[in-house]
């Protein structure tokens, strides 16, 4: 069945096309339609004629920008539409920012960007702030969405986001998930919540206990991450979590085991 898409950016674009996602997306197979909504401000996200759009769509696409700029949309009538295109059966997704918006915890980067090197060494920086309650996407608990994950050396502070979830209780059960797609990769989840990796590596970085060390002004220290790396076509069982098909790294006094994005898995999975 053709399916109508609604884009929503919160900035437009610098040059060229003002609608460069749906340029694209209208060259796929199957697609009906695809409509761009750029959202400024915050009262735009109870703007009555985009919210009527992304309720009859199939599919919502969050652009990149700023992730802030779509955390301001908690409590809108937005958050609300985009809820109710995933409760009908549609899809929710977004690339960069778009990408960080769709997890249970977001990395909001309303205090600014933080590095790697700044994260480690201290996961209390002022610029690591989350926003929780945006989406709960089904089989989608406890995670955490990073971008330009190997381009942009985002693994370490991926760690620091996840002892920040788990020591300060943004998730349950004791445990976080960091999901980090890289520069040309998209992660398909279906709605049984496998996860399929499409164009670059997707990673995967599990913190199942609380970190020895995660305080304001020092560094982080936290022992045996486990990763999975899903080069493209690899899955991950976002609803019955692996326990198999990881390979361990660790951080200590805010210094990573070297080699963070390759590892021999410990178990393998059959």
């Amino acid at each position: 069945m053709p399916v109508d898409v609604v884009v929503i950016a919160a900035s437009a674009p610098g040059s060229g096309s003002t609608t460069p996602e749906c340029d694209t997306v209208m060259g796929l197979a199957g697609v009906n339609s695809c409509t761009t909504w750029t959202l400024t401000t915050r009262n735009d996200g109870n703007n009555s004629a985009a919210n009527s759009d992304i309720r009859n769509a199939e599919f919502v696409y969050f652009a990149g920008g700023d992730q802030c700029d779509y955390a301001d949309w908690k409590g809108t009538a937005l958050q609300n539409s985009v809820k109710s295109v995933v409760a009908k059966g549609g899809g929710s997704g977004g690339g960069s920012a778009g990408h960080h918006i769709n997890s249970a915890v977001v990395y909001d980067a309303c205090g600014g960007s933080v590095t790697t090197d700044e994260a480690l060494y201290d996961p209390y920086d002022p610029a690591i702030t989350f926003t929780t309650g945006m989406f709960s996407w089904p089989n989608y608990a406890g995670t955490i969405n990073d971008s330009h994950f190997v381009t942009r050396d985002r693994m370490g502070r991926t760690m620091a986001f996840v002892a920040r979830a788990i020591e300060d209780g943004l998730t349950t059960g004791g445990a976080a998930w960091g999901v980090g797609v890289d520069d040309g990769g998209s992660l398909f989840i279906d709605k049984n919540g496998l996860a399929t990796a499409a164009g670059a590596d997707t990673f995967v970085v599990l913190g199942d206990h609380r970190p020895e060390q995660a305080d304001p002004d020092r560094y982080l220290t936290y022992d045996d991450y486990k990763i999975w790396r899903l080069r493209p076509g690899g899955t991950y069982d976002f609803k019955n979590r692996p326990t198999c098909g990881y390979y361990l790294r660790s951080v200590v006094d805010g210094v990573p085991d070297r080699d963070l994005y390759n590892g021999t898995p410990v178990t393998n999975c059959g």
